[in-house]
């Protein structure tokens, strides 16, 4: 028997209190509120990077202009929502955003993992095949490869709301910070442990999968490398792939500690919390400082900004 989302219960809105028991909540949310405005500055700035420096305009910054956007996508999703409740104390949200939040969080993780795996693919090729990279990957390629995986992960996150939609609400308040997939959940009249295992089994199957997937090609590229001849290119080729793989790390690390919290692992509410919060604005911050310092494109055009502005520094002393 299907059932439709209705106001039976009177309820139309959720109040969070995921963060009720924190003991300064002024302080976290300007912490957050300074991590989460240099998260977009950096992020920004990357883009800018790319975007006016016609030199740059090749498959490698595509993509990590890619990921500074899935990255700005990723934390505006959530982190405004929570910045709100620390500061200002408003804690409520209606059920049409709330689902819209929830979509656009779980959208912009899952395109996070992917633009991931694509740009260890990028390395892949670059380093197996350097004299054919220009002539496989293209630019126009490149963002073709965006725009299908932008419309497949669409597709394919679309059943959680569809999952979600047609239940009763019963509750009003919202045990965590912004809203979630187990959160909206835990709010209806469902149990809700059926659609923890379903939403579980399929994030799950897309983090192994994109995270075998960037084993695949680092063995591949290792396999390359040690077939080297040259010390030098060896070296040319660690330095390619050291800045992704910190990208990997910072990731994944938080994205596999919370799969084994929920197969077991027993944290407090606020530790659950923190965790979620370091995993959303930990790699979207790290992301564009590894990119510009480790690329050495960019980190010359910022030596270059920077060497401009101190002269007229001086003069106007």
């Amino acid at each position: 028997m299907s059932v439709k989302n209705d106001s039976k219960n009177g309820i139309t809105e959720f109040v969070f209190a995921g963060f009720d028991n924190v003991e300064r909540p002024l302080t976290v949310g300007v912490v957050m509120l300074i991590l989460y405005i240099l998260t977009m500055i950096a992020n920004t700035t990357n883009i800018g990077f790319v975007i006016m420096d016609k030199h740059l305009h090749q498959p490698m910054y595509i993509f990590i202009c890619h990921l500074a956007i899935v990255d700005m996508v990723y934390c505006t999703s959530s982190c405004p929502t929570m910045i709100s409740i620390l500061l200002v104390g408003y804690k409520t949200i209606s059920y049409k955003p709330c689902m819209v939040q929830m979509f656009a969080f779980h959208y912009s993780s899952s395109l996070e993992m992917f633009a991931i795996a694509v740009m260890a693919f990028d390395r892949f090729v670059a380093i197996n095949r350097p004299l054919q990279y220009n002539s496989l990957m293209t630019n126009f390629r490149c963002v073709l490869i965006i725009i299908s995986l932008w419309l497949v992960v669409a597709s394919v996150l679309s059943m959680l709301p569809a999952s979600i939609a047609p239940l009763p609400v019963c509750y009003s308040t919202v045990k965590y910070m912004f809203c979630d997939y187990v959160s909206v959940t835990r709010v209806t009249c469902a149990e809700p442990e059926k659609y923890f295992n379903d939403a579980f089994i399929l994030t799950t199957c897309m983090i192994f999968g994109t995270f075998s997937f960037i084993c695949l090609s680092y063995v591949k590229i290792v396999i390359v490398v040690s077939r080297m001849t040259s010390n030098s290119d060896k070296k040319k080729a660690i330095h390619t792939c050291l800045s992704h793989i910190i990208v990997i790390f910072c990731f994944y690390v938080p994205t596999f500690t919370r799969i084994l919290i929920r197969i077991g692992v027993v944290l407090t509410l606020e530790e659950r919390n923190g965790l979620m919060v370091g995993s959303i604005i930990g790699p979207s911050l790290v992301n564009p400082f590894v990119y510009c310092f480790r690329t050495k494109e960019i980190r010359n055009k910022l030596f270059k900004i920077f060497s401009k502005v101190q002269p007229v520094v001086k003069r106007k002393q």
